[in-house]
């Protein structure tokens, strides 16, 4: 297990629940999200947050890394982890690293869709109970 899956793991067995007030997580280890851009001042972390609200994340957000070399170098650590078992590693996105070598600018986003919202109101512990889509639920033997 690599630094940062340590780190989520122990964040979410420990924290993620006792956030019952709205709660942004922010600088996260760079380890946990190999396409987002390194923080400005705080060497090791990356710029981005979740919003925590009842003990769920509500949206995540971050600033996209748009540095092919960096990117190129975080997903062969990506590669890495999936070798040594991380089921979430990312594998080498070529078709990605190409556009970002003709330039990408800057930008970034939030995810903060409505099945969050869903999972929230009707009070369910996984987002997939709240999904529409049969298929990505969990078979039930």
């Amino acid at each position: 297990m690599g630094r940062g899956k340590l780190i989520d793991e122990i964040f979410g067995e420990v924290a993620e629940k006792h956030m019952i007030q709205p709660t942004f997580v922010t600088d996260h280890p760079v380890e946990m999200s190999p396409l987002t851009k390194k923080h400005r001042s705080k060497p090791g972390l990356v710029e981005r947050f979740e919003l925590y609200c009842n003990g769920k994340e509500i949206a995540n957000a971050y600033t996209e890394l748009n540095d092919p070399i960096d990117q190129r170098e975080r997903f062969e650590d990506q590669v890495k982890l999936m070798e040594r078992g991380d089921d979430e590693a990312m594998y080498i996105d070529h078709d990605f690293l190409r556009a970002m070598e003709f330039g990408m600018p800057p930008m970034s986003g939030i995810g903060f869709g409505i099945d969050r919202l869903a999972m929230l109101f009707t009070g369910q512990a996984s987002i997939q109970e709240v999904l529409f889509f049969p298929q990505m639920r969990p078979e039930v033997f």
